[in-house]
């Protein structure tokens, strides 16, 4: 049996309702998602996604194993917009290009929803699109790390950030490594998603916390990054850390 936990509660101590903005949870097919946007985009949201998903479910049907593979995919001009962004970022760093899909989309949506939005926030498996207008303060959840829920990155306003986070030990994704976190910061959400797989599968054991944040700090495009593997962490870029007295996690 697998020593990974997935722990349901997680993502609902996360998407807590902010009184000034509108808060809703959109389910379509497999995609749960927790959005916060000064409108109410809730239908525009829905519509858009059915659109991202479509396209991708199209270019699966005629592709399946575009699904399993974890190699990266050949460039194709012909494919939907999202699948060449997956693509493109994911032979960057060596990995399928599913690696990329939470992030994509949640970077999708957002650049659909953002000129109607002075602020945005995307959640998709706990990779983040956001656009906010006062520095927020965003919770780490590395397991049973003692920087779980103790330890969070403040996020700047004014530019959309794409926040993505990959483990080894928490939740169901397929990784190779057993980091509790990795955490990329990045203005390309799909690239995270991407850059943070391909981190947290080099890391086995604390000591390969330097050379993970080595590989991904050479990557074009990605601002910052902070790695957890049990009591040690390693942090590099644009990254300010800051200690949460909460633990109830999430973003204030």
């Amino acid at each position: 049996m697998s020593s990974r936990r997935l722990r349901s509660d997680v993502y609902r101590n996360y998407r807590r309702v902010r009184p000034d903005l509108h808060c809703f949870r959109l389910v379509v097919g497999e995609s749960d998602l927790w959005m916060e946007a000064t409108s109410d985009c809730r239908e525009q949201a829905a519509n858009d996604l059915k659109i991202i998903r479509r396209q991708l479910k199209e270019y699966i049907y005629h592709h399946p194993e575009f699904v399993s593979t974890l190699s990266p995919w050949p460039e194709d001009p012909s494919a939907p917009e999202i699948v060449q962004w997956m693509i493109a970022v994911t032979r960057k760093v060596g990995v399928g290009p599913m690696a990329a899909v939470a992030g994509a989309i949640a970077g999708m949506l957002g650049k659909k929803l953002l000129s109607s939005n002075k602020e945005l926030l995307i959640e998709n498996g706990g990779d983040l699109f956001l656009f906010v207008q006062k520095s927020r303060e965003v919770a780490i959840y590395a397991g049973n790390s003692p920087f779980s829920w103790k330890t969070g990155l403040r996020i700047q306003p004014g530019k959309a950030w794409g926040l993505c986070t990959s483990s080894g030990t928490v939740g169901p994704s397929y990784s190779q490594g057993q980091a509790d976190a990795v955490v990329i910061l990045s203005p390309d959400p799909a690239l995270a998603d991407a850059v943070a797989t391909a981190t947290a599968n080099r890391i086995k054991k604390p000591f390969d916390l330097q050379k993970a944040i080595d590989f991904a700090s050479q990557i074009p495009g990605i601002s910052g990054v902070v790695s957890i593997c049990g009591s040690q962490m390693a942090v590099w870029g644009e990254i300010e850390l800051v200690n949460l007295s909460s633990t109830e996690g999430g973003i204030k």
